[in-house]
């Protein structure tokens, strides 16, 4: 069993928490961006509250440890490891829950290319356990916004875990995917399963537009997060996503393999001692 000792060390070994990759200047233009109402950092959100750029930061703070001191406007900003492991031990303890229940649940991801192995796992483990892992609108096509225009897009499942992919890039089943914040792919997935009479996800499991959209339609999530996307943690905030977990969420994919782990033994699932 990773002891919390050796999580919290790999956590800064691995500048998952600690200071970060993300530029303190990133996080504090998407708390504008957010106080503005922008739908690029929104991530499908609609805030009941009024949030302005020092309610966000005294949010991040309490929520991830940046700094609150609006004069500290630049360098790397820093995640608070014990936050980290607060917040992996309350995801484990959600899992936990649906597996109990065995409740149906949908994963996706904005981070193919970084956190697929992460929820792929996951979603193995809740599988084995008598959950139903849910991957509705398989193929279904969505028009993304990339910097390039609106381009098409398909939602396909790699491992029990949404992605979107551009039409024609890659064949169904491989492991890229688009880099997304987008809410229109949980939308379209969750649409799906009612237009089905389907059984509806008891628990959303992902980042960015897949936890803050199924959030805002009244669909329990949880999810990851990092300092420069404060719509989740307004989520959280507000009631509407149940767990947030603050940590850099684009380093190396294997760096999240012991958090696999920990989360696994945590929620009493299986699988736990092979994510080595």
């Amino acid at each position: 069993m990773l002891s919390t000792g050796a999580l919290r060390a790999h956590l800064l070994a691995a500048r998952l928490a600690g200071p970060i990759a993300t530029s303190r200047e990133e996080s504090l233009r998407s708390y504008r961006l957010f106080a503005a109402r922008d739908p690029r950092v929104l991530l499908g959100l609609e805030p009941e509250w009024g949030w302005g750029e020092g309610d966000l930061l005294r949010l991040m703070a309490e929520k991830c440890g940046v700094s609150a001191d609006p004069a500290h406007v630049s360098g790397p900003d820093v995640i608070d490891p014990e936050r980290t492991v607060a917040g992996l031990e309350a995801f484990a303890g959600r899992l936990r829950e649906a597996a109990g229940l065995r409740s149906p649940v949908l994963f996706g991801t904005g981070h193919p290319h970084r956190l697929l192995g992460f929820y792929a796992s996951l979603a193995e483990a809740l599988s084995a356990a008598g959950c139903v892992v849910l991957t509705p609108a398989q193929g279904a096509s969505v028009d993304m916004a990339t910097r390039f225009g609106v381009r098409p897009h398909r939602i396909d499942y790699v491992r029990g875990v949404a992605l979107v992919r551009e039409t024609g890039a890659r064949p169904g089943g491989s492991a890229t995917g688009a880099h997304t914040h987008s809410p229109l792919p949980v939308r379209i997935a969750l649409g799906a399963v009612a237009e089905a009479g389907g059984p509806l996800p008891g628990l959303v499991v992902g980042d960015h537009g897949w936890v803050c959209g199924a959030g805002q339609l009244g669909v329990d999530a949880i999810g990851l997060a990092d300092t420069d996307d404060p719509a989740l943690f307004v989520g959280e905030a507000e009631g509407r996503v149940s767990v947030v977990v603050p940590l850099d969420d684009a380093v190396r994919a294997d760096y999240y393999r012991p958090l696999i782990r920990y989360v696994l033994d945590r929620a009493s699932l299986p699988g736990g001692q092979e994510c080595l």
